[in-house]
């Protein structure tokens, strides 16, 4: 196929070869795979670039940065070498003659790891890192592997579309890995220090840090030379996203049983000692319930209510077009797979290709492993979401695999939301904007008050 980029395509494409480092921050739809492309072509065509190492999740690792490559005309001369599976299959893959390595960032450390191992230099003197936003935890193992590896590169090329999706310190670690600190500092402590302050804490614990005045500001203003953002709805005429929430209730059992699992549970936690670990359990545990089961000591699975079960049947039923389903937890993957005709898991490639051909009825996915790089817009425009997840950017990426550029429906979004249970809160944290682990923190609170009362 012959590429005709847009306008604003060729702007990001210049701004890519222009810079040594460069931070797409792009929202989804607007091709970040084949504007990433389009530039490394030209690159290696002017003798800038030899050798390329893309770092995706593991679905787009399998089949985005291919796929673009073989769909476009003038991509389609590209060696591209994927390092998945087995070590032995990684060792012969990272070998062989291409121009892309793709891996998925699992392997990161096994890969730097190997290249120690062996007494090899760093081979790739490009680095495309696809949801540069999977990287902003600076104390994980794939960070600080590819943190020793930064001087042996020339071009480092971030892409997202959620740059800070839980807030402003989650840009440091990502900022880090294109300029290794120069704009936002050498550590986290230290851009810490410069841009925030203290929230609430016991003693001194701090568990959340609040922005200083001014701070967005300053810090925009000290990455803008090395980042592009656009938002899709400034470049693209895309179609309409209807969202619902169908409500379903609690039989009396059932509501006796979550009621006393949250009364139990939430005033058993000290007021001064709510840790982000203590709250998500907790709110693991009653979204497990609203969904219709709970898992105990033993990880065993207990059938609470079928509500939400349902809900999703009534809407199969109902549905003009192939339904795809985001679930939460095992439990729920399971029950839908039993019950709902015609369901089947996203796995593969093939998977992705019946899909798009209509030839699945409802297709199951988890927003973790299939929210990125995914193109499922051809094959059905009905999204139900069994169970929210706690990341809004895991919710916006996912909605993106129906609600994007090739669409030729409105976008039907169902939430399936249990009432009365916690099911709410995290909708209204979602639709602020605001899933950070102190609005997961106050919405226990918020429960425990209620409990008091």
């Amino acid at each position: 196929m012959k590429y005709q980029p847009h306008d604003y395509q060729k702007r990001a494409v210049r701004f890519i070869k222009e810079h040594n480092s460069a931070g797409l921050f792009l929202s989804m739809g607007l091709g970040k795979t084949v504007i990433t492309l389009t530039a490394i072509s030209d690159m290696m065509e002017e003798l800038e670039v030899y050798r390329v190492l893309v770092i995706a999740p593991l679905r787009v690792a399998e089949d985005t940065w291919s796929r673009e490559s073989e769909k476009w005309d003038h991509l389609k001369y590209l060696e591209i070498s994927k390092i998945l599976g087995s070590a032995k299959e990684r060792e012969a893959a990272l070998k062989a003659k291409a121009d892309i390595y793709v891996i998925n960032r699992e392997n990161v450390v096994w890969l730097c790891e190997y290249l120690a191992k062996n007494k090899i230099r760093w081979p790739f003197d490009c680095m495309v890192i696809d949801e540069l936003s999977s990287f902003k935890n600076s104390q994980a193992k794939r960070f600080k592997a590819l943190r020793k590896q930064l001087p042996f590169i020339n071009r480092v090329i971030g892409l997202t579309g959620t740059p800070a999706a839980n807030g402003l310190m989650d840009l440091w670690a990502e900022m880090y890995l294109l300029d290794r600190g120069v704009r936002l500092g050498g550590s986290l402590t230290a851009y810490r220090q410069q841009y925030f302050k203290p929230g609430y804490g016991n003693g001194y614990v701090v568990y959340q840090w609040k922005p200083k005045p001014g701070a967005l500001k300053f810090i925009t203003k000290r990455i803008s030379d090395i980042t592009m953002s656009m938002e899709a709805k400034d470049y693209l005429s895309l179609p309409d996203l209807v969202e619902s929430i169908i409500s379903v209730r609690l039989d009396p059992k059932a509501k006796k049983v979550y009621d006393t699992m949250e009364q139990e549970a939430v005033l058993s936690m000290d007021e001064e000692e709510v840790t982000a670990m203590a709250a998500a359990a907790v709110m693991s545990k009653l979204l497990q319930i609203a969904n219709g089961f709970v898992y105990d000591d033993k990880h065993g699975e207990h059938p609470i209510h079928t509500a939400k079960l349902e809900a999703l049947q009534e809407i199969v039923e109902q549905s003009d077009s192939p339904v795809l389903v985001f679930y939460s937890f095992q439990a729920d993957k399971e029950l839908i797979l039993r019950e709902v005709k015609g369901s089947r898991m996203l796995e593969s490639d093939k998977d992705i290709t019946d899909w798009n051909r209509g030839r699945i009825p409802v297709l199951l996915a988890h927003p973790a492993s299939a929210g990125y790089g995914l193109n499922l817009q051809e094959g059905g425009h009905v999204m139900v979401w069994y169970g929210l997840p706690w990341s809004l950017e895991q919710y916006q990426q996912a909605t993106a695999r129906l609600h994007r550029q090739g669409q030729q429906y409105p976008v039907l979004v169902y939430h399936i939301l249990t009432e009365g249970t916690v099911d709410g809160q995290v909708q209204k944290s979602l639709a602020a904007k605001d899933m950070t682990q102190s609005a997961l923190i106050d919405v226990l609170k918020d429960r425990k008050r209620r409990w008091k009362k």
